[in-house]
């Protein structure tokens, strides 16, 4: 893995079934009421016990998908848990999604400030909440591009076009943290870096005025560094495994912006609260399904 410093909404609600005969449940800790760790003293690789007529429905962040793809698949053919056509949306979407009354098993975001609207809004169950991945935010230019190495100093000196994620998706969230370090883009409340939240400010009267797209994803976001449209792009590291034809040019200072970390929780509205939390503490313990995870760039938190 890199080592840089780095629904279509489902119509139908997730389908819930009565689960026969018991499984083993692999409980979370609740030493903190913000975040539920896996528990203590499981071995590294943890095999999964058989469940029966379960289907898990769940929502995740865009950057995901492939990933989380891989591991649900090798979760049904260990324990013949299926699950639903899982929606990969902005995690400021997966919120919208779930407060408009759809329904899901499991949420995983791609920024704490979304998981803690969900738990606000009582979406998800704050107990079972933890940190699941961490992630960094690089700087990608085209494959074919001339430029092989920048500063975010340098990106945001107005030199260049540049495409973010809109306010929806974290990716642009913590680029817009960071380039207001550098001058680059204003905060409305006018605070700067990991104290922003990284939304509803502007780029207007700073070297970028005029220069910036935002994506709707960072599938979006890399597209735009890809085709050309932009000279930059500001990506998380796993996105250079999703989507290839860009290449890192730069890492953007881990202290620019707020921590990027993937919170995962149980849903609130589930009927399958057991078999969601196995699949959780499963996916972060298995070592086939471990594996999976580095191969896409994603490391445990």
């Amino acid at each position: 893995m890199l080592n840089t410093r780095k629904f279509k909404l489902a119509g139908a609600t997730a389908m819930a079934a009565i689960m026969v005969g018991s499984f083993g449940l692999f409980g979370c800790s609740s030493n903190s009421a913000e975040e539920a760790q896996p528990a203590e003293g499981q071995a590294a690789e943890q095999t999964a016990e058989p469940q029966e007529q379960v289907q898990l429905q769940i929502f995740a962040a865009n950057s995901l998908e492939k990933a989380l793809d891989e591991v649900q698949a090798l979760y049904t053919e260990q324990t013949g848990v299926t699950f639903a056509d899982t929606q990969y949306e902005a995690s400021g979407t997966l919120n919208e999604m779930l407060g408009g009354g759809a329904t899901a098993d499991i949420e995983i975001t791609a920024s704490k400030g979304t998981m803690d609207t969900a738990v606000e809004e009582g979406y998800v169950d704050e107990s079972t909440r933890f940190d699941m991945f961490t992630n960094d935010l690089v700087i990608v230019a085209g494959t074919d591009s001339d430029i092989d190495e920048i500063t975010l100093e340098e990106a945001a000196s107005g030199d260049y076009k540049i495409a973010v994620g809109d306010d929806n998706v974290p990716a642009g969230n913590y680029a817009k943290q960071a380039l207001s370090t550098v001058g680059a883009w204003v905060d409305e409340e006018g605070t700067v870096g990991a104290e922003s939240d990284g939304k509803g400010g502007t780029f207007d009267g700073t070297p970028l005025e005029g220069k910036v797209t935002e994506g709707k994803s960072v599938g979006d976001v890399c597209s735009y560094a890809n085709t050309g449209d932009v000279d930059l792009a500001f990506v998380y590291s796993s996105d250079v495994y999703r989507f290839g034809n860009v290449k890192i040019v730069g890492t953007v200072p881990a202290d620019a912006c707020k921590a990027i970390v993937y919170p995962a929780a149980v849903c609130a509205n589930t009927e399958n609260a057991d078999a969601a939390q196995a699949f959780l503490d499963w996916a972060v313990s298995d070592e086939d399904a471990l594996k999976i995870w580095q191969e896409w760039g994603f490391e445990l938190a």
